[in-house]
């Protein structure tokens, strides 16, 4: 399992092991909760992931679920520790508005496989600092665009430095990869994009694929999406991605999610593979200059 999945997705974890639990043990929430002499929307709160538990109350509930094994208290005494820490993104808590991408920033720290489709432009993974600049500038005030250019950097950065590191597999349109962003203010940043691309898809743990335009029209064009999957049982999670605050983050059990998996593998029937990719984001950078 990942080292460091971060506090959103151990807090998840937690609290689908502690409702799995009580579960078993037949055992209804007012029961623990008068047990524990807490209120019943104490253990509402916990199991809902809505407040975090200490260490004396985790305890508590599992010497009530039967829980001794030494190595399994530990464990979960460890999530629980997790996920009271605080994330990375939470220094933006106050720039960033929209609670979905703010969610998705602690769903996709801890993920151990993204998948991830665009059809406009180059996903915020694998943005340059001078891409991602143009691009956000299209559509936020300029005083909010210093700010979420830094948060996409950090994202990268973030995922870089995890322990093991997530596999990431990208499909782009054709139209992402010869779209000139920038060339009316500086023609070397989309050059110096492809470039990027080239080199981040040679990394042992990203692929990136491209649909052609001879493929003509594909469920893509529904619009772009990211999906997460995670090691230790959690449900996968899925974003759907507007660029107008209104993106949507699904959560496990939401019956989209596995029309988002079929989309997916339904579009990598579309593309090029990976090598035939680099060839042709090199082709196309060499068209620009």
């Amino acid at each position: 399992m990942p080292t460091d999945q971060g506090p959103v997705v151990q807090r998840a974890l937690l609290v689908r092991e502690l409702n799995t639990l009580r579960r078993e043990t037949g055992l209804r929430q007012e029961e623990v909760a008068s047990a524990q002499g807490w209120s019943t929307s104490k253990l509402i709160r916990i199991e809902g992931g809505k407040t975090g538990i200490s260490k004396n109350d985790l305890l508590g509930l599992l010497r009530q679920y039967g829980v001794d094994d030494p190595t399994e208290t530990d464990r979960l005494v460890e999530l629980a520790r997790g996920a009271g820490q605080r994330g990375w993104w939470d220094d933006y808590k106050a720039d960033l508005r929209d609670p979905a991408y703010f969610a998705l920033l602690g769903y996709e720290t801890g993920a151990s496989f993204i998948r991830h489709y665009q059809g406009q432009v180059v996903p915020g993974l694998l943005q340059t600092k001078e891409y991602a600049e143009m691009t956000t500038e299209e559509y936020l005030p300029p005083a909010e665009v210093g700010t979420i250019v830094n948060v996409r950097m950090r994202r990268q950065r973030e995922l870089r430095q995890r322990d093991p590191q997530p596999y990431q597999f990208f499909i782009l349109d054709e139209a992402v990869i010869r779209r000139r962003v920038g060339v009316t203010r500086d023609a070397s940043i989309m050059p110096s994009q492809l470039d990027h691309l080239v080199s981040v898809a040679q990394r042992d743990n990203v692929t990136i694929e491209v649909i052609p335009f001879s493929k003509g029209a594909h469920i893509g064009m529904r619009g772009p999406f990211e999906l997460l999957e995670f090691e230790g049982g959690l449900d996968d999670v899925a974003f759907l991605e507007s660029g107008r605050r209104a993106d949507k983050l699904l959560l496990g059990g939401d019956d989209r999610i596995p029309d988002l998996r079929a989309a997916f593998e339904t579009l990598r029937r579309e593309t090029l593979n990976a090598d035939e990719t680099i060839d042709f984001i090199r082709t196309v950078r060499e068209e620009m200059t």
